[in-house]
């Protein structure tokens, strides 16, 4: 199976959609993602004000900084999505809309056919027009029992999201700091986004961000995350994106290590050389097709990849 097209979303923040002063103090982030919230940040007697807020704030000139402007409405079932959907279906600077609580295909599904019929496409040339993407929040049991029909209803899912709060009020468990307890549904749910060509498969919400603890604890968490097979983590604090977007890019030995092997694989193909060592290590096509992925993902970052190219370029295979 080919690699998930690359969507970098290292970090993705929520901002609530009710405070004008979050909204506007976002447009200096820098950021992979930022999802504007219509749904746990928004108190009942606020929804009507943060949509309106939210699309106004999309209507304006996309912020520099920040790549993919998301929104995430409320769940299916809880009388609030048809006008969230309604509302900010057409903002022109929407990418992608997040869609908490799903627990199965058919609640999904519902989801995306009302997004796409509620968009309208300015489309003179009659060429396609542009669907928005769609990341789903991973929050139950139930949900979990049913990953593989979630991850084919509809080829506008780029990812999947795991809520742990959520999910552990769903099962009655408590968070601890190991989160030992989130290890089988995280498993889960990086295996399941891999085996259905998701691009984004992203970590649970640090709850700790404030002072070294939180940086630490963070960070702690951004690593064990990647580990299990996530490319990305939650933010609820903008002080959480840098880490989150440091931990979940290529090293710089990652990517010196990748650039030193595609440079000798080049040069090793070209002396009709199908196996060669580095650093005397065996060197095959699944460890030259990582050190593709690493380059690529470099490079997505905002990596300087031609720097380190330029530095590697004598290298040759052994």
């Amino acid at each position: 199976m080919a690699a998930a097209q690359s969507a970098v979303r290292r970090a993705l923040l929520y901002v609530p959609g009710s405070s004008q002063k979050m909204l506007d103090k976002s447009r200096g982030l820098t950021a992979d993602c930022v999802a504007y919230d219509l749904e746990d940040s928004v108190t009942p007697g606020r929804k009507e004000d943060a949509r309106s807020n939210i699309r106004r704030f999309l209507e304006r000139p996309k912020a520099s900084g920040i790549k993919e402007c998301a929104v995430r409405i409320n769940a299916v079932g809880s009388g609030y999505e048809a006008q969230d959907i309604a509302e900010i279906a057409n903002v022109p600077n929407l990418d992608t809309i997040v869609i908490p609580k799903v627990n199965s295909r058919s609640g999904l599904q519902w989801a995306v056919d009302f997004i796409n019929h509620k968009r309208t496409y300015a489309n003179p040339e009659g060429t396609s027009p542009h669907r928005v993407k769609i990341l789903a929040l991973i929050e139950s049991a139930k949900a979990l029992a049913n990953l593989s029909e979630i991850c084919k209803t509809t080829s506008q899912l780029d990812g999947l999201i795991f809520a742990a709060e959520d999910f552990a009020l769903d099962l009655s468990l408590t968070r601890t700091p190991s989160l030992t307890e989130f290890l089988y549904a995280r498993s889960a749910i990086a295996i399941a986004c891999r085996a259905h060509n998701l691009a984004s498969t992203i970590d649970l919400v640090c709850t700790s961000y404030r002072g070294e603890e939180g940086r630490r604890t963070m960070e702690e968490e951004c690593l064990g995350g990647k580990g299990l097979g996530f490319n990305g983590k939650q933010c609820i604090h903008p002080d959480q994106i840098a880490i989150a977007q440091k931990a979940f890019a290529p090293s710089e030995g990652e990517v010196t290590w990748a650039v030193r092997i595609l440079i000798a694989d080049a040069k090793a193909d070209e002396q009709g050389r199908g196996a060669w060592t580095m650093d005397g290590k065996m060197i095959d096509v699944p460890v030259v097709g990582k050190a593709k992925a690493l380059v690529s993902k470099a490079a997505a970052c905002g990596i300087n990849v031609d720097a380190v190219r330029e530095k590697w370029k004598d290298q040759e295979p052994e």
